[in-house]
């Protein structure tokens, strides 16, 4: 690990070898309880970006991968679901990087990103994989988790980190990696969520524990987590533990 780089609002951490959270907060006044917005840079022979963060963030974000590696050289742009933290400066990083490829699920290149991005994004089917030098990634199709049906995340084999995007979020400016009770912050930020306007911004579905048995299946060592701390530790019972969570906040009236 190379340690911390703290840019004001925005701050570097390489919480795996070669993986970096790059991580910007906004204050309570903006979102109840603050929050961290917090895309995920693997340097590579071919670097990748998960999460393009915000479109107004992209300045932010831009800087801090900067001092990671040359940003023209990006070669793959990745998110889970097509919204505006997780691809809003889609556009801003392909002027930065042209020659970097978008990827995504097939279904979400289908029916948004091509037309967003004026071109053909590599659409994966569940199980697709690709390389970037040293790391190998899976995607993993995950309807309807956390949201919208085109949904999904990235797992990398080799270190067994699962990019996991809005999983295990949580509220306020927190450490960047932690081996606590990562389900207990998240369950009680789920709880908060009920009561305001992002409510049920999770579907409960029928789907929403077979997604997290495939995911816990892959026995991932760490969680890089958009929105709060990243976890360490068993990571599988982690995700058994947030269906439990889900059910308690979202599948109540099931």
């Amino acid at each position: 690990m190379t340690g911390t780089v703290n840019d004001g609002a925005t701050r570097i951490d390489e919480i795996g070898d070669d993986i970096f959270r790059i991580s910007t907060k906004v204050p309570p006044d903006v979102v109840p309880g603050g929050f961290t917005f917090n895309p995920y840079l693997i340097r590579d022979d071919s670097p990748l970006l998960f999460h393009t963060g915000l479109r107004g963030m992209f300045p932010e974000v831009r800087e801090a991968v900067g001092k990671v590696i040359d940003a023209a050289k990006l070669g793959t742009i990745s998110f889970s679901h097509f919204e505006s933290d997780e691809c809003g400066a889609l556009h801003e990083w392909l002027s930065v990087a042209p020659k970097a490829e978008v990827v995504c699920s097939d279904l979400g290149a289908m029916v948004s990103v091509n037309d967003f991005i004026g071109k053909e994004a590599r659409g994966l089917a569940d199980g697709g994989t690709f390389t970037t030098g040293k790391y190998r990634f899976r995607f993993c199709r995950t309807p309807h988790l956390p949201h919208g049906w085109d949904a999904g995340v990235l797992f990398e084999e080799t270190e067994k980190t699962l990019l996991c995007s809005d999983l295990f979020h949580q509220t306020g400016d927190l450490e960047p990696i932690t081996s606590n009770d990562v389900v207990g912050r998240s369950h009680e930020a789920m709880k908060a969520y009920q009561a305001g306007i992002l409510a049920d911004y999770v579907p409960y579905t029928p789907l929403t524990a077979k997604n997290l048995a495939k995911l816990a299946d892959l026995k991932p060592k760490t969680l890089a987590i958009m929105h709060g701390s990243s976890f360490t530790g068993d990571c599988a019972r982690a995700l058994d533990d947030l269906h439990v969570a889900f059910r308690d906040v979202f599948g109540r009236e099931m």
